[in-house]
């Protein structure tokens, strides 16, 4: 079983740049400006021969109102609690601060095993600093660069102290099992486990994601509160629903492209668009105020051009009046501005008092089926037959588009490969047409379908 370690310090000491080398992959955004970091992260990792559960964490802020701080502090405060251990991280260069020192009584206090660490060594610019970390009363602290993976070996010998005996048996069980059984490639492969559903929830600023995602958990995993743009980094959290295993992906809220300018909203947006690039269906998330509008639609467009499963879903329904005539309007919209969505559920919930959480669920899980689903080529070809009878293909030039045979390339998205004569001179407006009769025959509502025309080769093409 993997170790659990924290990752906690004091703003800008480099927490999450230790998060991602240990990681072994960017996951968690760095910058130089203190405080990037709010909602903890939490991803595998590996130190030599080592498993870690690691959590980044935000920086600790000494203040205990309802301010945002205050509640970042409380999400450290529960990182804590939950690790098997904690590095504790202080900059080397600029030395033990009073709030390293009033963070060390909080560590102590807690009980936990605690690893200090004094980053930023490189060379000898913090033996200063490294010699002042006796005052915070934890040992002897590991010196250690996480931005040129220096101290590494160090850090590792300091955490295999705190592993479980039943896990070094555990390991070496299995180096034992690896050494005695060779691999032999004509065995069967094990089955492969079931692939988690990815969820990404999208949308502008303050839209409610966050909150959204805290009801479906039923637990304050994320900060929010009024102040729009407080998550800024994509972060994973492994849930189950109904015997499913899900990941639950919020991600930081999307402004118009003229408004970012500031480098940190940049890398969110980016982050944010990744988020989607990767995930199986998004959820764009819409204030009821604010459904539909401009940036909304971009968004939906964005989802559909990565092929990306849609679920379109107003919060904050528990604040709207007049429901009933306002779920109407919603529809219309929808009709309206993203025909090539259509069909795509819209969902009405409310994330504080978690209404409409399992119909959200429930179509989540549909979309993801469809967008997953294969086609039979005998049904297709029956299918194309009957359509292309029903609305004959046009006949450019005077010479008539004759459609011959059609397969289903790949799913997630679906994909369908038409051959036909003169392909390349199809409209677009009957691709459209086959489309949207594909995904009426076959219920295929809120899912990409992409179609990839071909022509064979004429055999006398190259004859007098």
């Amino acid at each position: 079983m993997a170790l659990t370690v924290a990752i906690v310090g004091r703003p800008n000491v480099g927490k999450s740049t230790l998060f991602n080398r240990l990681a072994g992959r960017k996951i968690a955004i760095v910058d130089d400006q203190p405080g990037v970091t709010r909602d903890r992260k939490e991803t595998p990792g590996r130190l030599g021969d080592l498993e870690l559960h690691l959590v980044d964490t935000a920086g600790f802020e000494d203040v205990t109102d309802m301010s945002l701080e205050a509640r970042m502090r409380r999400q450290t405060e529960i990182a804590i609690n939950e690790a098997d251990v904690c590095i504790f991280l202080f900059d080397a260069r600029e030395g033990v601060t009073p709030t390293d020192e009033r963070f060390g009584q909080l560590l102590r206090k807690s009980g936990k095993p605690v690893v200090l660490c004094a980053n930023k060594c490189e060379g000898r610019q913090g033996d200063v600093g490294l010699a002042e970390a006796w005052r915070l009363g934890l040992g002897e602290a590991v010196p250690l660069s996480a931005e040129h993976g220096e101290g590494m070996s160090d850090l590792y010998e300091r955490l295999m102290a705190y592993e479980s005996g039943a896990d070094i048996a555990a390991r070496l069980k299995t180096d034992e099992d690896d050494s005695a059984e060779p691999f032999d490639p004509d065995a069967e492969a094990p089955p492969e486990p079931g692939r988690p559903v990815r969820l990404a929830f999208v949308g502008r600023p303050n839209a409610g994601k966050s909150t959204l995602i805290n009801g479906l958990l039923e637990d304050d995993r994320f900060i929010t509160g009024p102040e729009a743009g407080i998550t800024r980094d994509s972060v994973t959290v492994a849930w189950r629903w109904k015997d499913r295993e899900i990941r639950l992906i919020d991600t930081a809220g999307l402004r118009k492209r003229a408004k970012v300018q500031e480098k940190l909203e940049r890398m969110s947006t980016m982050e944010t668009t990744h988020s989607i690039r990767f995930a199986d269906v998004v959820v764009l998330v819409m204030d009821p105020n604010e459904a539909f509008e401009k940036q909304d639609l971009q968004i939906a467009q964005l989802v559909l051009r990565e092929g990306r499963g849609l679920v379109f879903c107003v919060t904050k329904w528990d604040t709207v009046e007049n429901p009933s005539d306002f779920r109407r309007e919603l529809d219309r919209m929808v009709d309206e501005n993203v025909p090539q969505a259509r069909g795509a559920p819209l969902i009405n919930v409310s994330g504080v008092t978690r209404k409409n959480l399992d119909r959200l669920m429930d179509a989540c899980l549909k979309v993801h089926k469809d967008w997953s689903a294969r086609v039979k080529t005998r049904d297709l070809n029956d299918w194309l037959q009957y359509v292309t009878q029903k609305h004959p293909p046009p006949a450019p030039e005077g010479k008539r588009i004759k459609p011959r045979y059609m397969a289903q390339m790949k799913t997630r998205p679906p994909t369908f490969v038409l051959m036909a004569s003169r392909a390349n001179d199809m409209p677009e407006t009957y691709k459209r047409y086959l489309v949207n009769e594909l995904r009426e025959a076959f219920d295929l509502p809120g899912v990409p379908i992409r179609l990839v025309l071909r022509q064979g080769k004429n055999p006398f093409a190259d004859k007098d």
